[in-house]
């Protein structure tokens, strides 16, 4: 599959390396890459995955905007505070929501949020990945994208429901870093 990753920073570089890795065309972009670029590599690829921070999904040059028209976009943001303790969106909404709004006509999927970068450059050994989203089909890419990465790939319901997967993210981020439990920590999915 031919993946474009919007962002080269820890998670950017984590998921493509890992991509690439098991046989995906990947290619990035990031704020040298420029706009045109970035939105040619966006429109020719089958699936794109934004890893770039929260408040740059809304201030995307427009025409990387509109080159998402009608892809699979995975939301792999977060809405940190800028010092990564707190939630900027909470209950009432969510970041993915909000990245549906920002990019009309893409079909969002909330995923890989959940997961410190430095698991997604690696073998998911089973860690639980929750996949939320609207659309079925575009859900459905992305559960089988996390499965091939070794991720517990989870349906985790409508994209509403990343009002709940960020809050857990936030919940991991307090203990490994607040906490002291360091980022080898993960969640994992137990069924009875």
């Amino acid at each position: 599959m031919k993946i474009s990753i919007l962002g080269s920073g820890n998670v950017g570089s984590a998921l493509s390396s890992r991509l690439t890795a098991i046989g995906h065309e990947v290619v990035t972009a990031d704020t040298s890459t420029g706009p045109e670029r970035t939105a040619a590599q966006a429109a020719q690829a089958d699936l794109v995955i934004l890893a770039v921070p929260f408040a740059a999904v809304e201030t995307l040059d427009p025409r990387v905007g509109a080159s998402l028209a009608g892809k699979v976009v995975v939301d792999a943001t977060n809405p940190l505070a800028p010092d990564f303790m707190s939630l900027t969106v909470g209950h009432t909404a969510s970041g993915g929501e909000r990245v549906a709004a920002a990019l009309p006509g893409a079909r969002v999927v909330k995923a890989f949020n959940t997961v410190f970068a430095g698991h997604l450059g690696e073998d998911g050994a089973g860690r639980f990945l929750p996949v939320a989203g609207d659309d079925e089909a575009a859900k459905k890419t992305v559960l089988d994208l996390g499965a091939q990465l070794g991720f517990d790939a989870v349906d985790a319901g409508p994209l509403a429901n990343a009002r709940y997967t960020e809050p857990a993210v936030e919940l991991l981020i307090q203990l490994a870093y607040g906490r002291g439990m360091g980022d080898g920590i993960a969640f994992t999915l137990t069924r009875a």
